[in-house]
């Protein structure tokens, strides 16, 4: 994940995602609208499975935005970490409509693939057409975002892009040969591939939230490192856990092999706080004597 831009990134990242997020929601909400209607007009099921796609990514674009902009606040009394969870709460909320959808949809798909209905398959090739330069225009946009948010929302939409491509193929078959069922049968595909990408993005979301260590961190390579400085003998008590995916906390219990002075420990922590500036944005360090005897070990 993008760790490595520090602290003065951070903000600036955050303020250009939030704008991001906004046009992609107009944009997915505009079409939404216009994509129900298409799908009730063409009678078109796989229509009517994308346009909720859509729907639950304009939800989770809004919810995105809304919480972007809440995890810039920086920390209070209450989230004394500041709101960097937050943005990962969106993506939950996000994932759960999605999984109710999908399986609506299935429900739906799978009886009408035995007794698929007439469907207008030039007007479903028009939609698709708009279909993929719409959701293509907002990949781009967000392509450029860091935040695990973006990430999953121009995911989200790369998912549309495909979506309507396969919709497209599918008009344009139906056009030429009889095969009404190729429509409820893309149904059913799109809606098997939001379930997938849904539980992926659960996982890597409820790992956050459950403290588990980031994926791009390397603990033995964190303890080496701070072994690494002379004045350091052990190494214990060492978590690393992330705020939300980009932003990394650690804190560490030291073993000093002698005395310093508080000068000498202060200018060892500085070293520690350099070497591990490329994981972690957070670090906490507490020192130990040689002879100390840990408590909360």
């Amino acid at each position: 994940m993008g760790h490595h831009h520090h602290h003065h990134g951070h903000h600036h990242h955050h303020d250009h995602g939030v704008k991001n997020l906004k046009v992609a929601f107009f944009l997915n909400l505009g079409f939404t609208i216009i994509e129900i209607v298409g799908g009730i007009m063409t009678n078109s099921l796989a229509i009517l499975s994308d346009a909720l796609h859509d729907l639950g990514d304009s939800l989770s674009i809004g919810l995105s935005w809304y919480f972007q902009k809440l995890s810039t606040k920086k920390g209070d009394e209450i989230y004394s970490y500041g709101y960097k969870r937050f943005s990962l709460l969106g993506a939950i909320i996000n994932a759960v409509v999605l999984l109710v959808g999908s399986v609506f949809i299935l429900t739906e798909a799978i009886p009408a693939l035995f007794d698929p209905g007439l469907t207008d398959a030039k007007g479903m090739m028009y939609l698709a057409i708009f279909g993929v330069v719409v959701n293509g225009a907002a990949v781009l946009r967000l392509k450029k975002g860091t935040s695990i948010n973006e990430k999953v929302i121009s995911l989200h939409l790369l998912e549309d892009v495909l979506g309507w491509v396969a919709v497209l193929i599918g008009s344009v078959v139906m056009l030429y040969f009889d095969a009404p069922w190729i429509d409820p049968l893309l149904s059913v595909l799109i809606a098997l591939f939001i379930l997938f990408n849904v539980y992926k993005s659960l996982k890597a979301s409820l790992g956050i939230i459950l403290q588990a260590t980031p994926q791009d961190i390397d603990i033995p390579l964190v303890h080496e490192k701070l072994k690494g400085i002379p004045q350091i003998r052990d190494v214990h008590d060492c978590h690393i856990w992330s705020m939300d995916g980009e932003y990394h906390v650690l804190s560490a219990h030291l073993v000093l092999n002698g005395d310093y002075t508080l000068e000498e420990m202060a200018e060892i922590k500085a070293v520690a706080k350099e070497l591990l500036k490329e994981e972690v944005e957070h670090v906490t360090i507490e020192f130990e004597g040689p002879h100390e005897e840990c408590k909360g070990c």
